[in-house]
């Protein structure tokens, strides 16, 4: 059975009682999480796909850290019936694969509507708009130079000026944006309420059998009893203003490029900061879920250390 952070809590990969899952290029890095074994069985080709959830990145840092394609799909898009809860309001079932053909392969046979899952939606019946090629001037955004954060990593900084220029060689037309909507939405995940859903999905097991938890998910998912229900209505109304806010910026651009995260981290650096670490892996992903976009994690090359680099349309 693939490792994951427990309750898939968490980014990196290293929060398990069964201890930390290895990246698949260098072991002493992490893997990315929560669906850290789901990922490294794909890229060490164990496997030619597999499923993971995603609730605020666990489908697409894994797949970026790893080399490999993360499918976020529309919430609703795939089932989660059976599926232990994060954030039920957030969670969906992700596709790891080799390929963006594999995972759109695996995506065609995984879908459908499901009467038996509350946040299932019924996707026939929904139009969905098909992005134009660059052929056709297809305008991607990318977030203004002074709003992108990579917290000192030259590396992943120069892999994403080279993944800009490579979507301008493909006749991409690069239009910058102003990306604070969905950095402000990004951080009320985890500075927010909805750290109560993840309480609420586990509140009998932290009642019962805290002992059993790893020691970094407890502390966090103990925080969700803390939040009023002032507040929870609070952070709604704010994400709806951004939501409007990001919505402008739509009218721009026909995709959003952004990295699929700002850095890496060796498995020692993240269990000597464990909380602030996690948090900086999220800049990029949070924003998806809350904003209910689908996205797709693919390779874009490496690190002059040979590790990978990964953006997210």
């Amino acid at each position: 059975k693939p490792n994951l952070d427990q309750f898939a809590t968490g980014l990196v990969g290293t929060r398990s009682p069964y201890g930390a899952c290895p990246n698949a290029f260098d072991p002493t890095y992490i893997s990315g999480g929560s669906s850290s074994g789901s990922a490294v069985a794909v890229a060490l080709g164990l496997v030619s796909f597999s499923l993971g959830t995603d609730t605020a990145g666990s489908g697409r840092v894994p797949a970026a850290f790893n080399n490999i394609v993360g499918l976020k799909p529309s919430c609703g898009r795939l089932s989660t019936r059976g599926v232990v809860p994060a954030c039920r309001s957030l969670d969906c079932v992700s596709i790891f694969a080799l390929t963006s053909d594999d995972a759109e392969r695996v995506l065609r046979a995984a879908e459908g509507f499901d009467a038996e899952d509350e946040y299932s939606r019924d996707f026939a019946r929904i139009e969905v708009p098909v992005l134009p090629s660059p052929r056709e001037g297809a305008r991607i955004g990318v977030p203004r130079a002074d709003q992108l954060e990579f917290f000192g990593d030259d590396g992943y900084a120069k892999a994403f000026e080279d993944a800009i220029t490579r979507a301008r060689s493909l006749g991409w037309k690069i239009v910058e944006i102003d990306f604070e909507p969905f950095k402000e939405a990004a951080r009320l995940l985890y500075e927010g309420p909805w750290l109560a859903e993840r309480y609420v999905a586990l509140e009998r097991f932290v009642r019962e059998r805290a002992d059993a938890m790893h020691p970094v998910t407890r502390a966090i998912i103990q925080r969700g009893a803390e939040p009023s229900a002032a507040q929870a209505f609070a952070a709604q109304y704010r994400l709806r203003q951004l939501k409007r806010r990001s919505e402008a910026v739509w009218e721009a651009i026909d995709a959003l490029m952004v990295p699929t995260a700002p850095s890496i981290y060796t498995i020692a650096e993240v269990n000597a900061d464990p909380i602030a670490l996690n948090t900086r892996l999220g800049t990029y992903t949070n924003f998806v879920n809350l904003l209910d976009l689908a996205a797709v994690a693919v390779p874009a090359g490496f690190r002059s250390d040979g590790l990978p680099f990964g953006v997210t349309l």
